[in-house]
Parts: C-alpha cells; structure tokens; sequence
C-alpha cells in the first residue's frame, strides 16, 4: 500500500519494556506494519534489546543500530543522540521521551504528532479519552492520547491486511495443517482430541484445570510455550532439575508429560509468525495480557484471558468491561461459562470446576467466535493512527488560516 499524499513519511516508536514481550510485541508489530504495508521509514527505539531479539531472532541485541525487516532499531540510549524527530511520534504505553528529543521536537517549525498509545481496554471511560489532546505545560507541543479498542469509539485493534485471509487458508488446508504439527515434532492429533494452547503468568488455578483434563473422557493435548507458567507445569508432572527462576524463553524443549489423558507438550519460545499458527491449530487458547489476547481474537477460535494483575486490583473492572462486550450475544449459558471459567482463571478459584459448563458450549462460542473477529476487523488501528494525522494536519492548517 503507498504511502498517500499528507501521510507521514517517518515515524518514531519508543517501547519502554516492562513485561518482557508484552509491551514490546505491540511495539514490533505496529512497527511492521507501518514499514511494510505503509512504507513509512519507522524508527523503533527500544530500551532492551534482549527481549526485542526473542521476537525477532535475527537481530542482534548488542547492536546499538540495526535494521530488522524493513525497521530501523535503535537501542534506547541514555543520554539519547542527536537525532531529526520524525513527523509522527508514537510513545508507547505512558512512556516518558528523552527530554533532548522533546525539545527537538518542540524546535521544528512543523511540529510533530504526538500520540501516547495507551494500554488496551475495555472500559466506557476510554471512548471519551480516546484522542484528547494535551497540550505540553510550557512548550509548544501537543500530545494526543490514543487508545486501542473494541468498539468504534476506540483506536481500534493491530491487524496486518493478509492476517485473517492467511488464517482461513490454514482453516482450510488438512496439508498445512499437518506440516505445523510436523513443525513442531508432532503427529497430527487424532480426531476428537482437544488441542489447547495454554500462555499464561503463573497461575494458581492450573492444578484444578489439568486434573479436570487428565480425568476427563476426551484426550487433550496442551501446548505450552515457554514462560512464566512453566515450573508450574513442571511441578504438576514432577519433573525435577530446572531452574524456576529463569526468565521467559530461557530453557529448552521438554519431552511431553502424560498424566490420565492429559498429554503437555512445552515448546520453545515461540516467535510472532509461528504464534499465530499456534493459535489457528488449538480448539481453544488460553492467553496472557495484551498482544496474544488480540492474537487469540483474530485466530477466530475461543479463548480465556489472564488479564495483568494490578496490585489494586482495576484489571478486575477491565476483565468484566471485556466480558460484558464479548458475551452480550451469547446464550445466557454460554454467557455464564465464559464468565465463569475467566474469572477462576483469574483468580477466583480453581479453573477445574468451571470447566465443564464451558466444554458444553463450544459450538457456540466456535461460532461466536469468527463472528467477533470479523466484528472488530473493520476497525484497524494502524489506518486509524494514519487517519487520526491527517486529521491532526487539517486542523493545524485551518488554524492557520484562521489567524
């Protein structure tokens, strides 16, 4: 797609990361997409590059400056260079620019577009914060809040424009299907089998829900990549000798782990690409804060979220504005399950007892599914962000005008 007249031709995306991949999983994906799909020349400062190589294996994390799939990265550096900011600014998740590069950015006579890119939510407040601008305390600046969504008031969800047609493809295709299991060292599962994808922070209900499955009369298959759920796995299965204090991503392949007919296989970090190919071949995806969570809406198969506890406890408002949304259109028994099974998920309670009342509804949150993913694919947050610049020009210029 060429990049139209009044568009950006730079951008800048700076990725404070806080949680390992989350934040800057969003960060690379936005980044792509505005490089490859709009052509713009996007810059993507990040202050660890040590997560940022676990998504991207070919980079190089001691490199201050390198280029990865068409996005020049740069380390966040401290004190920050020298550097000409780009027409859009994008500062992701409430992080605070370099002061140097504020002032840069106050100095040019076209003043850049500032957009803080908040965290995702469900929430009503966030349709009336969605694009409000803040004008700087003493510099000639403006900063507009951004906020991602699923409803038309939001700034909408990050969605490549091949995504869902890769998708059914794979839907479609018993041949790629297969070769993915291959990929992973696999048989094809055979029919009848629930195959679960699980990613998750650790989780106290994760005994309760695998002692559901391992007595349960379907055989499951569970998929777990490598995180911070992992020694819990471990110790459900016994397995001894590893180091639970390990990060993310850093332990190697696990044999898979049997018990009744559970069958857990770990698998290795898994980069971006091949999540989505994860996703597409589960019967149902367990995820974890914000980018898999979108993942798993866009796989059109059904999920449960772990939301990121806060130590306030809000995300418990954010996981039910999300379910309020999600389940208005389901039966109220397949309502009722969803909502039960997420929030033991979350921490009410052991995930076993709910399970079986959200096993009894699957064809209808199957279908109900798809439907939500073609619901929020006509809302796109990078063409939003693109659109909300040009609007952003228009009114400058008529303020120009005006004076």
């Amino acid at each position: 797609m060429r990049n139209e007249a009044g568009s950006p031709q730079r951008c800048d995306i700076f990725c404070n990361v806080i949680d390992n991949y989350g934040d800057i999983g969003v960060c690379w994906r936005l980044a792509r997409q505005l490089a490859n799909e709009f052509e713009l020349q996007v810059r993507l400062w990040v202050d660890d590059l040590g997560s940022f190589a676990k998504l991207c294996p070919e980079a190089d994390a001691v490199l201050d400056s390198q280029h990865c799939r068409g996005v020049e990265v740069r380390r966040w550096l401290d004190p920050f260079p020298e550097v000409r900011p780009a027409e859009l600014v994008i500062a992701a998740f409430g992080c605070k620019l370099p002061q140097s590069y504020i002032e840069a950015m106050a100095a040019q006579e076209s003043k850049p577009v500032w957009i803080n890119l908040e965290y995702l939510s469900a929430e009503d407040w966030v349709h009336g914060c969605h694009r409000l601008p803040s004008p700087h305390p003493s510099l000639p600046l403006t900063k507009y809040f951004f906020f991602p969504g699923f409803t038309k008031q939001t700034g909408g969800l990050l969605l490549e424009r091949d995504l869902l047609m890769r998708r059914d493809a794979f839907f479609g295709n018993p041949s790629q299907q297969q070769a993915y299991w291959q990929s992973l060292g696999l048989a094809m599962p055979e029919e009848g089998t629930l195959k679960v994808s699980l990613f998750g922070y650790e989780n106290a209900a994760l005994a309760g829900l695998f002692d559901v499955w391992a007595a349960g009369a379907q055989p499951v298959l569970c998929l777990v990549p490598e995180g911070r759920i992992l020694p819990q796995v471990e110790r459900y299965f016994d397995v001894v000798g590893r180091d639970s204090s390990r990060r993310d991503g850093d332990a190697g392949m696990n044999p898979d782990l049997r018990r009744g007919n559970l069958q857990v296989q770990v698998l290795p970090f898994v980069e971006q690409e091949r999540y989505d190919e994860l996703l597409w071949a589960c019967d149902v995806n367990f995820v974890r804060g914000e980018d898999s969570c979108v993942r798993a809406q866009w796989a059109g198969k059904p999920f449960v979220w772990q939301i990121y506890p806060q130590h306030d406890a809000v995300h418990w408002e954010k996981l039910q504005a999300f379910l309020n949304l999600y389940s208005a259109s389901l039966s109220p028994a397949a309502s009722e399950a969803v909502q039960g099974l997420w929030r033991e998920w979350n921490g009410e309670g052991g995930a076993g007892a709910a399970w079986p009342a959200y096993a009894a509804v699957r064809g209808e949150l199957d279908a109900r599914a798809l439907v939500w993913a073609r619901e929020l694919a006509e809302n796109n947050l990078a063409l939003n962000l693109l659109d909300f610049y040009q609007e952003v020009g228009r009114m400058r210029a008529f303020e120009i005008e005006g004076q």
